[in-house]
């Protein structure tokens, strides 16, 4: 349904913001800087929401970087940033995506129907003609 119009993609895109911010305050919240490799785990952060804005995959994801982010020894201060802004960002990222995703949807569903550029659907009583003859 999303890929039937050129709008509704937005639809997806519009979780980008909520994991950007979420990424910053968590890193804010362990008192880490915005280091080089935190702004590496921001741009991984926004590649695996555009492309997974699911909650399965996203989970899979967030449990992935959880190594990263609580992960102690050698080197450990360098991975930390990355491993948390990943999980902070898909954690901030998929719960207001669940409440602004369907509102968001509805919303461009309504600017693509004022436009008319919705998708053509046939109605109910000529599909039902169609498959009588």
């Amino acid at each position: 349904m999303l890929y039937e119009s050129y709008i509704h993609p937005i639809t997806i895109l519009s979780s980008l913001p909520s994991a950007g911010v979420g990424a910053l305050v968590m890193l804010m919240v362990f008192g880490y800087d915005l280091s080089v490799i935190a702004i590496i785990g921001v741009i991984l952060l926004i590649g695996i929401v555009k492309k997974n804005a699911i909650m399965m995959t996203t989970f899979a994801a967030l449990f992935g970087g959880l190594p990263i982010a609580l992960g102690y020894g050698a080197g450990s201060e360098l991975r930390r940033p990355l491993g948390i802004a990943i999980v902070g960002g898909l954690l901030v990222s998929q719960f207001l995506t669940l409440y602004t995703t369907p509102v968001i949807y509805l919303y461009l569903d309504q600017v693509a129907g004022w436009l008319g550029r919705r998708p053509s659907r046939p109605r109910r009583a000529e599909a039902t003609d169609m498959a009588a003859e």
